[in-house]
């Protein structure tokens, strides 16, 4: 039986309940053929409310943890203390979005679902709900005791890891050690082969414009970057670089590699969301964002949306639920190539 995938709603008063129940309504067919399994993890009155608004048909059933679970089913991550508004900031809801994961985290390792896929929370109402983490990222690593992962975003064929994320620049040159290149090395290759890539080949990213251009722009690519992947590649990997970073997106787009090695935060979003932001001409702005967000190197397997809350549209029945079933649809190929340590 084709094991379930938990969604977790992230923060309530956002557009988490929406898209969800969007693209329930989407994958409706599969879910009646049974070849996909969901497990909604929240807020109960924010999940009906938005099944009502968007979503009238879809028919999702309240379960506990324990016993069988229909295709499609919802579990109440706690018990509702006060109510939540949409659009507003609220500790309830940063409680919530607590409670999801952690009820996520703890079904995954008891292997009741297959993996997580998280809506996104608002980082403010986590932490004024008293739990201090700047992310999703860290809760997971908290919560599962796993310290070193490392953050893949991907859209269509552009995969690309980060050596370093939340970090100033000015901290990103101290962070780029051979040990950290090597982990998001035999990360990202362990993901590529579970998605069903035979022989990856990775490029790593320059941290200097030019690759430092001889040591005139900076040495660490010369000292630090091109002897970690020369080891690499001694040790069976296929692996480039280091290649400039204004050139070797353009070559991940082109299917000369598998996923790209970016040394920090902007170097690797820009290019992914740029891709991924469908702008209306008309207006100038965005109709809807596509890509997801993978953490890689948790005993659990983990896929998200790669947008916020977006509080200012929550409601109004405008946000898109694509990021999310690209987010489902990742954890599911993970799920079926599965090498988590």
């Amino acid at each position: 039986m084709t094991p379930h995938l938990a969604i977790t709603m992230g923060d309530p008063a956002g557009i988490g309940p929406e898209i969800i129940v969007k693209a329930c309504r989407a994958l409706a067919p599969r879910l009646a053929s049974g070849a996909l399994r969901l497990l909604v993890i929240g807020h109960g009155t924010a999940l009906r409310q938005a099944q009502a608004d968007f979503a009238p048909e879809v028919e999702i059933a309240e379960v506990t943890a324990e016993g069988d679970w229909p295709a499609l089913a919802f579990l109440p991550a706690g018990e509702e203390r006060a109510p939540i508004a949409l659009g507003q900031l609220s500790p309830e809801a940063g409680r919530f979005a607590y409670l999801a994961i952690e009820q996520g985290v703890r079904l995954a390792q008891a292997g009741r679902v297959a993996a997580l896929v998280t809506a996104p929370l608002n980082k403010e109402a986590l932490n004024d709900a008293g739990h201090h983490y700047a992310g999703h990222t860290e809760m997971l690593a908290s919560l599962t005791g796993r310290k070193g992962s490392v953050m893949m975003l991907a859209h269509g064929n552009m995969r690309v890891s980060h050596v370093t994320t939340h970090v100033a620049l000015e901290d990103v040159p101290k962070r780029v050690t051979p040990e950290r290149i090597r982990l998001v090395l035999d990360l990202t290759q362990d993901a590529l082969l579970r998605l069903g890539i035979a022989r990856p080949h990775i490029a790593v990213a320059a941290l200097n414009p030019h690759a430092g251009e001889g040591g005139l722009f900076g040495r660490q690519d010369i000292d630090v970057v091109a002897p970690t992947i020369a080891q690499a590649v001694a040790d069976g990997m296929r692996v480039t670089g280091p290649v400039p970073g204004d050139t070797v997106f353009v070559k991940l787009r082109a299917g000369q590699f598998d996923a790209v090695v970016a040394m920090y935060h902007d170097q690797g979003h820009i290019p992914v969301k740029l891709l991924g932001f469908q702008v209306n001409p008309e207006t100038g702005t965005w109709d809807a964002l596509s890509g997801v967000n993978i953490t890689l190197g948790l005993p659990v397997i983990r896929t998200s949306v790669d947008h916020g809350t977006a509080f200012d549209i929550a409601g109004r029945g405008i946000a898109s639920e694509t990021s999310l079933i690209e987010a489902i649809d990742y954890a599911e190929r993970l799920a079926a190539g599965r090498a988590v340590t």
